[in-house]
């Protein structure tokens, strides 16, 4: 897994709502975006800058965050984030804290590997779930999750319950489709025809 290097600055947090809200918005107006740690014992909050945020929210990759705030360094992984409805811009970001002995869950995306046999018959492979949620230690859950469909026919799909990673448990439905390999209108005159 890549690994990014970010930078924070400690923030208190005021007593009143109102005092709280009136913090945040002045963090915001300044390019800053507010952030809490988790999973440290005691919640960290701090402020990054938009900016350094960009590098490690607009990727398709996972990353292992070198959080450093003030002068203490950590081991994180974005845990969640949140955009503003109509700008886009980050309102909020939280960290989870990672330790090497204790498993994390995260996202990883999904690489389809191989030409179908479906696609060959004229069919149209279709990614429906781009990222799997993996339950494993962060030292073992790898940039991204290969599925080789070479084998997949037409209307054959994958399912989440017929995969399988060394280190790693998978947590969505089993029943769930990674990808299809769907008929098209081509695909079906041509089995139509073959039929006759």
């Amino acid at each position: 897994m890549k690994t990014f290097d970010l930078k924070g600055t400690a923030r208190t947090i005021a007593e009143r709502s109102s005092e709280q809200a009136r913090a945040l918005k002045a963090i915001r107006k300044d390019n800053g975006v507010p952030c809490v740690l988790y999973g440290g014992g005691e919640n960290v909050h701090f402020t990054v800058t938009a900016d350094a945020l960009r590098g490690l929210v607009y990727t398709p990759h996972i990353h292992v965050v070198n959080l450093t705030v003030d002068d203490k360094q950590v081991k994180a992984i974005m845990k969640d984030i949140q955009f503003h409805p109509v700008k886009d811009t980050i309102l909020h970001v939280d960290f989870y804290q990672i330790n090497e002995e204790k498993p994390i869950v995260m996202e990883v995306p999904v690489q389809l590997e191989g030409l179908a046999e479906g696609v060959k018959a004229g069919g149209k492979l279709a990614l429906q779930i781009r990222k799997l949620k993996v339950k494993a230690l962060y030292t073992a859950i790898p940039e991204k999750l290969i599925i080789n469909v070479s084998h997949l026919g037409l209307g054959k799909t994958v399912k989440v319950g017929e995969l399988s990673y060394e280190g790693l448990e998978l947590l969505n439905a089993k029943e769930a489709v990674v990808c299809a390999v769907k008929l098209t209108r081509a695909a079906r005159g041509a089995a139509a025809a073959a039929a006759k």
